[in-house]
């Protein structure tokens, strides 16, 4: 499909016919008219302009209710009058996201942790393929908003916090994605690096930084053929980015040549007019701007129809290029889940971390792979996904305590405990007055059940109220204060991809709050709706929770070794508020590690996490959200199956005072709805060597079960770049991957703030043991250039440069120097 994409385009460039775009300006009032010229379409996107009316055409460019949803994000209805189709839009960072079952592949993040490319190209083939197997026109995603904050809720669904490897890989995912003839979407365009405030906050950000930093990545999915792109919520320099003429046209059409259609985040249009004429094409998901209210604009004069007309010729040029308005487009393909499930798998493998190995504490092998004690929730519970627009319904999701248990075989010794209690345990007999069956209280189809009665609490205790439902959540009242209110909006919506949801599938809502002893009034009302509907009503209390820790601690005792999970379950809308591990982990952590300090960690987490008990793991695997074959991924490499092939892609700091955004509320979360990305283009890794502050773990950091030597650098200068010629050794007893990294330093001639040295290239290679390759990697000019604001451009960084090889950002083990 990318094929036929690019001659499309080449023959509409040379079509020549009239068209309509903005220049690249801010500011002042957009005229009723436009007056650029911009690429035509092709005669069958131009004839059916001429026979759209205007209501149909406005149709075109917002979304609707799907008349026969797949429990999709988006609906445009098409024009059966003229054979346009409609479009259906699906989230898929990690997976289709519809009510169907799907490949739930590893998280975007555990994939760029395996700084492979073709691997992100065939992770978007997966998606491509199943998206239009399951009746999708449009990917929303890939992301690629750079990891700026450790806090960020949807950190796990994008890739890096550096911009080379962000833009390398989201242009082969984009490429993967569209060769299967679906259409990706780019998002969040541009500054969406954090979800506290997200629709509101002002980013305000100097134009270096924007382009050296954010916009490499869009620009790279550009370059790659993405024909779609999501405007984000927030503001970026005053402007909202889905009415930021600069952003919109000026950018991204004008400077790179995009030649797609830019929709809106949902919910993210603020203005109709100012919207269409800066460069914005649809609104999602309804049309409160580009309905009715664009309809008026254009009948009264405060557009011209030329905007409308340019918006559609966005829209279905993009359809017209996937085969969408002739029916030349591939027939849908059945899915291949066993295909998927082989993708999935090979990710999570390729992308695990392995971040701390005491005296080779893993592989497991000996007495450590045949008495294992398993502890932790998501031991037992497949932790696959993220919440929000990332949760996938998988084919099927193993425990990662069944895939131990079946990995050790037989004659070995597995046992499991909670240590965490997520879901709660049933309340104590009669501590509730009669009336109701907490543990499963059903309410038939049409009824309202009612409850009024009393808790009785024997000891002042913390608890934590667990509600389990399946169908309209019932109002608690404790002491006349609702437990589980509904939350703003997206909130209400995305609630997690692990604690929202109960094993049996039950929806989860939960409540902490300290209970003095004595009877406490409860009220409970729930609704029957149509189906009916069954909830229970639990809690978790410090008593319940050192009984699941000392049971913990058992185990632990009985065991040779112990693999305990632990976890940080993320979503969209929705931030961090530390880096520590959510509930009482760290104390579980702690007590086990006491116990047995042959204690392995395996974090499930969406991002950076602090450490407090490092020194008392024999080691740490980070896992992230590794999707359905995640249990069988683990398995294979807590037991040596395979090398941990993954290495970070955001630096991890030590704690919650010690990175960029560390005691600067200007730059996280904002001030008075403003934040101030004053940290330039230090970003990640770059602010640590500003300041010098050691991390926890460095980007790139990562484990291998054998050891790697480098040696022999040569670097030459080329036409457009370096190449940085080295040979890399495996110097141990067994095969493994090494991700070796070239790093660049700063100019000399450049009169602009440059970096102490930036990632430039990198090279994921396989060595068996005792074997060297000698290997070159590439360094383009890009790389070797920094925006230069005076001049609006970019500027080569020639002198005498740096160039270092590492097997980390702060593990640099060659260095040497190149005339540019």
């Amino acid at each position: 499909m990318s094929d036929t994409v690019s001659r499309r385009s080449v023959l509409r460039l040379l079509g020549g016919a009239t068209a309509v775009a903005l220049a690249a300006t801010t500011g002042g009032p957009a005229p009723a008219r436009a007056a650029v010229r911009e690429p035509a379409a092709g005669p069958r996107v131009e004839g059916l302009l001429t026979r759209l009316t205007l209501d149909e055409k406005i149709s075109l460019l917002h979304g609707a209710t799907d008349p026969r949803s797949l429990g999709q994000a988006g609906y445009v209805p098409g024009v059966a009058r003229l054979g346009i189709p409609p479009l259906r839009l699906a989230d898929g960072p990690a997976g289709v996201r519809v009510t169907q079952r799907a490949t739930a592949l590893p998280a975007p993040v555990l994939l760029a942790s395996a700084f492979d490319p073709a691997l992100a190209r065939r992770y978007g083939r997966v998606i491509g393929h199943e998206g239009r197997a399951l009746g999708q026109d449009v990917l929303l995603s890939p992301m690629v908003n750079l990891v700026r904050t450790p806090y960020a809720g949807r950190n796990y669904e994008t890739f890096s916090e550096d911009p080379l490897l962000s833009a390398d890989l989201v242009a082969e995912e984009t490429r993967g994605i569209q060769g299967e003839g679906l259409i990706a979407t780019v998002k969040h365009y541009a500054m969406n690096n954090q979800e506290k405030d997200r629709e509101s906050i002002d980013v305000r950000v100097d134009e270096q930084t924007l382009n050296e930093v954010e916009l490499r990545a869009f620009e790279a999915a550009v370059g790659a053929g993405s024909r779609a792109a999501m405007g984000a919520y927030n503001k970026v320099n005053g402007t909202y980015a889905c009415e930021n003429r600069e952003l919109l046209t000026g950018i991204l059409r004008d400077r790179w040549g995009f030649e797609g259609w830019v929709m809106t985040d949902w919910y993210a249009a603020h203005s109709t007019v100012a919207s269409l004429t800066a460069g914005l094409d649809m609104e999602m998901p309804n049309g409160k701007y580009f309905g009715t209210a664009l309809k008026a604009a254009v009948q009264d004069g405060g557009v011209s129809e030329e905007y409308v007309d340019r918006a559609v010729r966005r829209v279905l040029t993009a359809m017209d290029d996937f085969g969408l308005l002739d029916g030349s487009a591939p027939p849908r393909p059945a899915r291949d889940p066993a295909a998927g499930a082989a993708v999935a798998l090979e990710v999570a493998k390729a992308g695990a971390t392995l971040l701390h190995n005491k005296n080779g504490a893993l592989p497991l092998t000996g007495r450590a792979a045949r008495s294992i004690a398993v502890v932790g929730p998501t031991g037992s519970v497949p932790f696959v996904s993220g919440g929000g627009s990332a949760h996938v319904v998988p084919d099927h999701a193993d425990s990662p305590l069944d895939a131990i248990r079946s990995r050790a075989g037989q004659g070995s010794r597995v046992t499991y405990a909670l240590g965490e209690d997520l879901f709660g345990k049933p309340l104590p007999k009669d501590a509730l007055s009669a009336g109701i069956a907490p543990e499963g209280q059903r309410i038939d189809a049409g009824q309202t059940w009612t409850y009024d009665g009393t808790l009785t609490v024997e000891d002042a205790d913390e608890w934590t109220f667990v509600i389990h439902y399946s169908g309209t959540r019932p109002t608690v009242l404790l002491d006349g204060s609702e437990l589980f209110p509904l939350a703003d909006r997206m909130a209400e919506q995305f609630a997690g991809g692990l604690v929202s949801a109960a094993p049996d599938g039950l929806a989860v809502r939960r409540k902490a709050l300290d209970l003095a002893a004595g009877g406490h009034r409860i009220e409970i009302v729930a609704e029957g709706g149509a189906t009916g509907q069954t909830f229970r009503l639990r809690r978790v209390t410090g008593a319940t929770r050192a009984q699941d820790v000392a049971e913990a601690v058992r185990a632990a005792s009985a065991a040779h070794a112990v693999v305990l999970f632990a976890y940080e379950d993320a979503t969209e809308n929705q931030d961090r508020t530390t880096l520590a591990l959510p509930g009482h982990q760290n104390r579980l952590i702690e007590a086990v590690t006491a116990a047995n300090p042959r204690t392995t960690v395996v974090l499930n987490t969406s991002s950076a996490t602090a450490m407090p008990w490092l020194e008392r793991t024999a080691a740490v695997l980070q896992m992230y959200y590794p999707g359905q074959e995640g249990a069988a991924a683990t398995a294979a490499v807590l037991f040596g199956d395979c090398d941990p092939g993954g290495r970070l892609t955001q630096t991890f700091p030590a704690d919650d005072d010690h990175h960029p955004v560390a005691g600067e509320p200007r730059r996280y979360p904002g001030v008075n709805g403003v934040e101030e990305y004053s940290e330039g283009i230090h970003a990640g890794y770059r602010w640590y060597d500003a300041r010098d502050v050691r991390p926890l773990f460095p980007f790139g950091h990562g484990l291998s079960y054998t050891s790697f030597a480098y040696e022999g650098l040569e670097v030459a200068r080329t036409g457009d770049g370096l190449d940085v010629a080295f040979t890399v050794r495996n110097t141990g007893r067994r095969e493994g991957i090494d991700i070796p990294q070239v790093y660049v330093g700063p100019s000399p001639d450049l009169r602009v703030d440059q970096a102490a040295r930036v990632l430039s290239g990198y090279r994921r290679l396989g060595l068996k043991a005792g074997e060297s390759r000698r290997i070159t990697v590439r360094v383009d000019e890009r790389t070797l250039s920094s925006w230069d604001a005076g001049r609006h451009g970019w500027v080569l960084g020639t002198g005498r440069r740096t160039v270092w090889v590492g097997a980390s950002s702060r593990e640099l083990r060659l260095r040497t120097t190149v005339d540019v």
